[in-house]
């Protein structure tokens, strides 16, 4: 039976969290494996479907370098052998370097290559809400690395983000954005999950500040200091609205409209009323910064009731200009594309 990390230690906390995640349709145990999904002449009909990797550990980033294949399970970044047109990897994965694992109160590690393919960016949330479990436990973590791909070296790019999920290169600039998700139990509207572009090293005010140097007064001992030096996203997606995907507009196959500027994957709420996310957003770009409020995209992922159809996860666009959308509670591939005129 596949298992999912370690995501919550025992108690009424957990129990509760983990109805709340039930209502919203999360909780689904990974499937160890990586799928193939083929559409070999670019129709938008799936031409083939078949089990490409197997005996991962809860994998969720993918990158493709040259002919290498590298994945992101839960504990750690592995390597494989990549072939154009092949159906199965049968080579078993390769240790690159480890990532902070054991209890994982966020457990996704997704990664990117950089422009010349030498180093990777990984992802890694904090192991708590906002640092109650101990800070010692945070080592690396609430933090993008690099890892240095000839080495295995890796180092702390930038931190103090909550937890980081999407990452993609701004076309026009070449600088790397992520969107993160802030903390909970401060009420409905804080904190505003964000989408910002990533400064090496940079802080970012996880666990002490928020939003910039907004202080966190539950957190004991302070630390001034930090807050100080405490970065301000670029912009703010909502409270609550689980920001996971993320990529940037490749021309103008979408429209016009949708040619320059970042679309992004919304996981959704589960605990706030009105739910807020479940949906995909675009926010448009002018000179490789945001300008103007987020487009929905696609949306209908809620039902009259409150409950959860669907919730985008990672958004990429295909070799055709169209939007793809992973699904994680429809388990399904959602393609938008232009519509002919």
């Amino acid at each position: 039976k596949p298992q999912t990390p370690e995501t919550e230690k025992k108690g009424i906390k957990a129990w509760i969290m983990k109805k709340v995640m039930e209502r919203a349709g999360a909780g689904v145990p990974s499937a160890d494996r990586i799928t193939l999904l083929r559409d070999a002449d670019g129709d938008g009909v799936l031409d083939a479907r078949t089990v490409f990797l197997k005996g991962l550990h809860s994998p969720f980033g993918m990158a493709l370098v040259g002919n290498t294949l590298y994945v992101a399970n839960a504990d750690g970044i592995v390597r494989v052998p990549y072939k154009t047109g092949a159906t199965e990897i049968t080579e078993a994965p390769q240790k690159v370097a480890p990532l902070p694992a054991g209890l994982n109160h966020h457990w996704t590690k997704n990664i990117i290559a950089s422009s010349d393919g030498s180093k990777l960016y990984a992802t890694v949330g904090s192991n708590s809400n906002v640092g109650e479990n101990g800070m010692e436990i945070e080592v690396n973590r609430a933090a993008i690395l690099e890892v240095d791909l000839k080495s295995g070296n890796t180092r702390l790019f930038a931190s103090g983000l909550r937890n980081p999920n999407g990452m993609a290169w701004e076309p026009q600039t070449g600088v790397l954005w992520t969107v993160v998700n802030e903390r909970d139990e401060i009420g409905s509207d804080l904190v505003p999950d964000y989408l910002t572009s990533v400064k090496d090293g940079g802080f970012y005010g996880w666990p002490y500040s928020y939003y910039g140097q907004n202080v966190d007064e539950r957190i004991k001992p302070p630390r001034p200091d930090l807050v100080a030096k405490a970065i301000a996203p670029d912009y703010a997606l909502g409270a609550h609205v689980a920001a996971l995907g993320l990529t940037f507009a490749e021309g103008a196959k979408l429209g016009p409209v949708f040619a320059n500027g970042a679309f992004i994957g919304q996981h959704g709420s589960w605990n706030r009323k009105p739910l807020s996310g479940y949906n995909v957003v675009y926010v448009p770009f002018a000179n490789g910064k945001p300008n103007g409020k987020p487009l929905e995209v696609l949306t209908g992922f809620v039902d009259k009731d409150g409950n959860a159809l669907g919730r985008p996860v990672g958004v990429a666009i295909d070799k055709t200009g169209a939007l793809l959308v992973a699904d994680d509670v429809g388990n399904v591939i959602w393609r938008v594309h232009a519509v002919a005129q």
